[in-house]
Order: structure tokens, then sequence, then C-alpha cells
């Protein structure tokens, strides 16, 4: 049976906070589509100190942005975002349009059809998450978006020079200085200056997550991203220093980032969390990693492997690491996570920044119910149908007039029964069902 060794706040402190969060978005949210332009910019000044006539970068800023830059710099960027485009055609090609014929003469067919517009937020405030940007705009290009503008808030107070750059080059059709709620609600509300978009994608701190749920529906959303969360499934085949990296490596993002050790060695467990308390002493951003790990970091020592994947399962990660001595039966057996590290090779990092796999990825437990962002969130796959044969449409229109019958809809069943008249030469009553023909008895 499981033991906690470490537990992290309790379900009700994070309800507060969630609620408070919901409170300001909604309020912030309902200023942005009444005021507009005013309000985006009464907003960016009170929270980023960031004051300008046009929140959009002009070209040359943009190439200021580039010219800072080293060669190396330049080539590292070029390197990720390769890695990225190259797995988002990948997956660009596995969805294939179709057309068949189901029954002779009716034709069936879905159309993968890019939607026209995309917004992506790339976070910004405590770090320049350069990354962000190849994740997003790179995958909404690869997947045939033809508008695809960026936001991205400032840093230090005026754009960060990698970030502006990462847009750039991954195909941002525009370019925009702007952070937090702001960002998100122009993007998807519009304002006198920013044309709305279709969908909304990309990560960010509690507000902006908070932000584009309520904005649902209004437009499309990737997922819900909230708090980077990260789980490490370890045994006995890896040492504590290595656990305690790759849970630091994480709760680094913020102070509400939740990092979670689950093994079946209460030996590696108590090494563990004494090593991540020394590695604290020592870590340049151990500010946010140590109250991230003393108020959401949790250790869970387990029996099995069969036990750690159903604790895994309900904890739903955003990020799985796992290095035990059969990763795979975890590959294989797990259902519920944003995205599996399989071995000790790889890593978080890896996916966040240069491996190619999308590091945009479900929290909050709705890795239950969806994956990460793809080329696919940025396309509808739309049905259609053709009845090329009297024969087809009317023995189809046959089972409809019956079936539309049962559920009492007179109105849908005369449009069946208009085209068994029609081409299948029959009589029908008005307003009535049609009767079974020879081939279409029970």
């Amino acid at each position: 049976m499981a033991n906690w060794l470490k537990r992290g706040t309790e379900a009700s402190v994070k309800a507060d906070a969630d609620k408070k969060v919901r409170e300001i978005v909604e309020s912030t949210l309902a200023d942005i589509e009444q005021r507009g332009d005013a309000a985006v910019r009464d907003l960016s000044i009170k929270f980023d100190n960031w004051d300008r006539e046009d929140y959009q970068l002009s070209q040359a800023e943009i190439q200021a942005c580039m010219d800072t830059l080293s060669a190396q710099d330049i080539k590292d960027i070029e390197f990720a975002q390769a890695q990225v485009k190259n797995f988002a055609q990948i997956q660009r090609d596995s969805m294939k349009d179709v057309e068949v014929e189901t029954l002779p003469g009716v034709v069936l067919g879905h159309k993968n059809i890019p939607l026209n517009s995309a917004g992506c937020y790339v976070p910004g405030g405590k770090y320049p998450l350069l990354a962000s940007a190849h994740m997003s705009v790179i995958t909404a290009k690869v997947a045939g978006v033809p508008r695809v503008v960026t936001c991205a808030p400032p840093f230090n107070g005026k754009p960060a020079p990698a970030i502006v750059a990462a847009q750039h080059m991954a195909g941002a059709d525009a370019i925009y200085a702007l952070g937090g709620i702001q960002a998100v609600g122009a993007m998807a509300l519009g304002t006198e200056s920013i044309d709305p978009v279709d969908i909304l994608v990309g990560p960010g701190n509690a507000f902006v997550a908070e932000a584009k749920r309520q904005l649902y529906g209004r437009v499309g959303i990737d997922l819900f991203a909230g708090p980077t969360e990260t789980l490490v499934i370890a045994d006995e085949s890896v040492d504590a220093e290595l656990c305690a990296t790759d849970i630091l490596g994480q709760v680094e993002h913020g102070p509400d980032s939740p990092g979670i050790l689950l093994t079946n060695s209460e030996k590696l467990a108590r090494e563990t969390m004494a090593e991540i308390e020394r590695l604290l002493e020592i870590l340049p951003t151990a500010d946010h990693a140590r109250r991230a790990w003393m108020e959401f970091g949790e250790v869970i020592a387990a029996d099995s492997y069969e036990e750690m994947v159903e604790i895994a399962d309900d904890i739903a990660s955003e990020h799985v690491q796992v290095m035990t001595k059969d990763p795979d039966y975890f590959l294989n057996n797990m259902t519920n996570y944003g995205a599996l590290f399989l071995g000790p090779r790889t890593n978080v990092a890896y996916g966040d920044k240069a491996i190619g796999t999308n590091h945009t990825l479900p929290t909050k437990k709705a890795a239950r119910y969806t994956g990460g962002l793809w080329v696919g969130k940025f396309i509808k796959t739309c049905t259609y149908q053709k009845v090329n044969t009297d024969e087809a449409s009317a023995l189809v229109g046959e089972y409809c007039s019956r079936l539309c019958g049962l559920e009492g809809f007179a109105g849908h069943g005369e449009q069946a029964n208009i085209r068994v008249r029609r081409y299948g030469h029959r009589e029908v009553p008005y307003a009535g069902t049609a009767e079974p023909s020879a081939g279409t008895k029970a």
C-alpha cells in the first residue's frame, strides 16, 4: 500500500486561490471587451509597466532583436525549430483526407481544413521562454494556418530579443509585446488594433490559463495549460541526484509548480528528499523552486510497478519522467499523462526545449481526456456526403423516414420522404413513414 512521505498543499487552499484568479480574470476580460485598446494599455502599464502607442513590433524592431543574438544563438534556435518542424510535419502527414463508397451510390468523406487564424501566447514574465514560440507558431504553420499572431510580455522593460527572434524565425505574421490576461483577451476578443483569432494556444501562468478557460467557446483553445507539473517515477536502478535534479529542473518554473516523486524504493525516496535539500542550497533559481517544493512537492513510496501505474494515472501529470529498469512497462500500461520521458538518458528539459515533441501539455488532470498541442489542434476534420444514385437516395431515405418517425420529427421525416417519392417512385403519406421495401424488411 502506498505511503505518502511528503504531501503538498491541501486542496481547499488551492481552491481558494483558484477562486480569486477566476474573479480577477472575469472582470478583466469584461473590461477588455468593453474598452478595447484602452483597457489593454491600462493593464499593460499596471502589470508590466509597459506603454506603447502600438504594441505590434515593427520589422525594424524585430531585426534589432535578431541583431543582438550571436551566431551560435541563432544556430541553436534553428536546431530546436528544425526538430519541432520535422515532428510536426510527420504528425501532419499522418492526417489523411478520406473518401469512401460505404453503400452503392453513397460516398462519405472528411477533409482536414486548417483554421484561418491562431493566437499564440509565449510566456516571458520570469523567464523568456522562447521555446514556446517554436511549439505554437511552427506547429500552426505546418498545419497550414495562414494567419498566426503572437503575444509575449516584455522582459526587463523591453521585448525579450530571444523570444522575438524565435517568433520571427518560426514564421509569426504579427508579433505583439503584450503579456498576461490583456494579451489573451486582446487576441480572443479583438480590439481596435488587433483582429480576433479563431484559437488560442500556448502555456502561461494561472491567470493566462483561466483566461483561456473563460474564453473557450468564443474561440477554440489548445488545452488547459496551467502551472508546470512533473512526476518522476523511479526505482533503485537510478540514484537520488538524478531524481532530485529532474524534479528541481521543473519546479523552478514558479512557486506553484508541483513536483512529485513516485517510487517503489523508500530508501531512494528518503535519499531524494535529502538531495533536493542539498541542491536547493546551490541552485540559482532556488527561490522559486524551494517554495514550489515546500508547498506542492510530494513523495510517494509504492509497493509495485502495478501500484505505481495506478497512482500515476490518478495524478495524470503533465510531464512523467520514468527512470526504472523497465520504462516501457509504463509506456504500455499508463493511460493518463501529458508526455512520457522514458529512461534516464532523456528528461523533461529535452522535451521543453529541443528534442521535437511539443511542450504545451495538459495540466490539472486534463490528461485524463486530452493530449498536448499538435498540428491536429489547428485543423478541423469536417465531414461531407454525396448520394450519387436514385436507388441509394431512396434506400437511405426509407430507413431515415422510419427512424425520424420513432423520434417524432415530422419535418426531418419529410426530408427523407420527398426523396423516397421522387427517386424511389413510392407513395409515402405526408408526415408519415415509408413502408419497408422487400430488401429492408426485418
